[in-house]
């Protein structure tokens, strides 16, 4: 067995999961649905607004439509989602403070 720290997260299994018995699986469209990933079901990078990278559009009122969407939902998202973490807790800390 491989040394965990030394293992990139997406060759581990935390890194990716698939509920195929959900009834909306997969959410999005998607060519290959065998690796798509719902470990992000609902997207954490939601709230950094056009700084989360993804391919989004809004709708109105600054209302985000993900729909065509699929960076929390790949094989190397895991990677990519928690490289942002640190913009989502400074994103916290500048609504704690007002």
């Amino acid at each position: 067995m491989d040394k965990p720290l030394s293992t990139k997260p997406e060759e581990c299994r935390y890194s990716f999961f698939q509920h195929t018995q959900c009834e909306f699986f997969p959410c999005h469209k998607t060519a290959k649905p065998e690796d798509f990933n719902c470990l992000f079901c609902y997207c954490p990078l939601y709230a950094l607004g056009d700084k989360c990278g993804g391919n989004f559009t809004y709708v109105g009122d600054g209302i985000k439509d993900c729909s065509g969407c699929l960076v929390p939902h790949g094989r190397g998202s895991y990677s990519y989602i928690t490289k942002k973490f640190p913009e989502l807790a400074e994103l916290a800390r500048k609504k704690d403070t007002k």
